[in-house]
């Protein structure tokens, strides 16, 4: 047990590290081959921040765990939005003045439906898995459309701000790229042993330790990138980091697992628990960022206090079902 809670621990944060080394790499690379900035901003440091719920997801399917996979795709979702956004809004409130923000939200819901849909027969088949691969490509091919046609839109101007700090040679930014990838395969590696393990000695499923320990590990990233963009007044950023990311997880993350290896018996809490609560979080995201009765998309100290309340009360529901099952 206390070799697996090391193992974590390191896996944790090499994971973390290495994502930020390999979205520097990937930034500075773009840059350097002359991508626009809100390409780069949209495509290169949103895939990467959720980067480590891919690698997690892909090492946890092929290593026979695909529940684990599974919970960290629809955990780190709700950690994005209750934890992620709700801190962050508490610090700093959040204005949405993005159009491709606005538009990205209605997206996330149809994406967070089409998921609950292919859940709710109780399996992930491998069919299913490549029709949410498909979806995240044309999701790819749709923000680097907006992004080669270089609109005007205050996403544009955060990213150029965001752009500038991963500025490195060009010799360095490919090491980086190449470094840390290689490094977030290992981290992701260490750490899926000792979740199972721990999951296996305290007789839970590896579900409920994708959902809680996993998907807050790998949701570190998106947590440091959001309240950093924040704190700099790059409240589109911050914003679209956890929009981008949630449609990754449910997109890529998922269909990743589901396509190395199917889920025939996604458990019943998946849809009783797991995912209302997610799609409640997202739908109550978009209700703040677009904002009532003309009023300017914004996500207050209250609303962001109240996504921090969900988040805690889900979490406690998580505990008590684990006991319940005990």
């Amino acid at each position: 047990m206390l070799l697996a809670s090391l193992a974590i621990l390191a896996g944790f944060a090499l994971l973390v590290w290495s994502a930020d080394r390999f979205v520097d790499g990937a930034a500075a690379t773009a840059k350097h081959a002359g991508m626009p900035s809100l390409l780069i901003g949209m495509v290169i440091v949103g895939f990467g921040t959720s980067a480590p719920e891919m690698v997690v997801s892909a090492m946890a399917a092929l290593e026979g765990n695909p529940q684990l996979a599974l919970g960290n795709a629809l955990g780190s979702n709700i950690v994005n939005t209750g934890l992620v956004i709700g801190i962050t809004a508490v610090f700093v409130p959040i204005l949405v003045s993005s159009q491709i923000v606005k538009r990205e939200l209605p997206i996330l819901i149809v994406i967070t439906l089409i998921a609950g849909a292919m859940f709710y027969d109780g399996a992930l088949t491998r069919t299913e898995s490549f029709i949410l691969l498909a979806g995240f490509f044309g999701v790819i091919g749709w923000q680097i459309f907006n992004g080669l046609r270089g609109e005007i839109d205050a996403l544009a101007a955060d990213a150029e701000q965001e752009v500038a700090s991963h500025d490195m040679a060009l010799g360095l930014a490919i090491f980086w790229l190449v470094a840390g990838f290689v490094l977030l395969i290992v981290s992701s590696r260490v750490l899926v042993w000792g979740a199972v393990t721990i999951a296996h000695s305290l007789g839970v499923s590896d579900l409920i330790i994708g959902l809680t320990i996993v998907a807050l590990g790998t949701s570190l990233p998106e947590l440091a990138a959001t309240v950093i963009a924040a704190r700099k007044g790059e409240h589109d950023i911050a914003l679209g980091n956890v929009v981008g990311s949630n449609m990754f997880n449910l997109l890529a993350v998922a269909g990743i697992a589901g396509a190395i290896t199917p889920i025939p018996d996604i458990l019943p809490e998946v849809m009783q628990r797991d995912w209302p609560v997610m799609l409640g979080l997202t739908l109550a995201m978009f209700v703040m960022a677009y904002g009532l009765k003309g009023r300017q998309g914004r996500i207050n100290r209250v609303e962001g206090g109240l996504l921090v309340v969900a988040f805690v009360a889900y979490n406690v529901w998580l505990v008590q079902s684990v006991f319940a099952a005990g």
